[in-house]
């Protein structure tokens, strides 16, 4: 019986890490024992925050690129003697706008990244841990891809293949002694939605209104949920998809909570 959360030599591979929930992922499972490489696309910040964090090594790459997700899973098994764990937290938001005004090669590099990207660094990551017999992976999703929303018309769609697609290889991969699971962050306050509230896409206020916990999120209770599922406290969890929203997906009513 598992009696406390630890990550103790935890070989982990975190993506997005220079920055945002990524970053506080690698913070957190550092605190609890793990070995940590980083990966992002951003190597100016990357350096830097590995260094601050006392990571294992830094890689910098994108995961829409074959041959980049080879080397991040290749530069943990190098420098950490091996892959146990993968926190996949890269992704990229799209611009708040009607499906009318949406440009078709913006739509794309929305999938391209969220999803195109999603599945080769967790095929990399499966090619080693199936052989070894074992491994925990978890994606970030969104509440966003649990259903639909007005003028999300390509992040939405992308993090509920994300969701499916973690579904997808829970299911094939079980039985080799991997775990794949999933979060479905509510508004968590992070780079990318400081962007879309000064582009003025986003209303903090509206939000907070409309969750029950009356606030957005922090990174770091996105993070202390993906390391609960990359422990051993979460051996018989596969192919869930978690929200972590203050009750945004539990609220049914019309209008905003505090109107109720």
């Amino acid at each position: 019986m598992v009696s406390a959360l630890t990550l103790e030599n935890r070989r982990i591979l975190v993506t997005g890490g220079a920055s945002g929930i990524g970053l506080a992922g690698a913070k957190i499972f550092r605190a609890l024992g793990a070995e940590v490489v980083l990966a992002d696309r951003d190597a100016g910040m990357l350096d830097a925050v590995a260094d601050g964090i006392g990571a294992a090594a830094s890689v910098a790459g994108d995961v829409t690129s074959e041959a980049d997700c080879d080397a991040m899973i290749a530069t943990v098994q190098r420098v950490c003697g091996g892959l146990d764990a993968l926190f996949h937290s890269a992704g990229v938001s799209d611009n708040v706008r009607s499906v009318v005004e949406t440009d078709i090669d913006g739509w794309q590099r929305i999938f391209d990244i969220n999803v195109r990207g999603t599945f080769l660094i967790c095929r990399a990551a499966g090619r080693v841990m199936i052989p070894q017999g074992h491994g925990a992976i978890v994606n970030i999703s969104s509440v966003v891809g649990l259903g639909g929303i007005p003028r999300r018309p390509a992040y939405s769609p992308a993090k509920a293949a994300v969701a499916h697609m973690t579904r997808n290889l829970a299911s094939e991969w079980g039985h080799h002694g991997i775990r794949v699971n999933a979060i479905a962050p509510g508004y968590i306050l992070t780079p990318m939605v400081d962007r879309l509230v000064k582009d003025g896409a986003f209303d903090t206020d509206r939000i907070a209104r409309r969750t029950p916990m009356a606030r957005l999120g922090e990174p770091e209770e996105i993070a202390n949920v993906a390391a609960f599922l990359l422990s051993d406290m979460a051996s018989y969890m596969t192919g869930a998809v978690v929200p972590v929203d203050g009750g945004w997906t539990a609220y049914g009513g019309a209008g905003d909570v505090q109107s109720c």
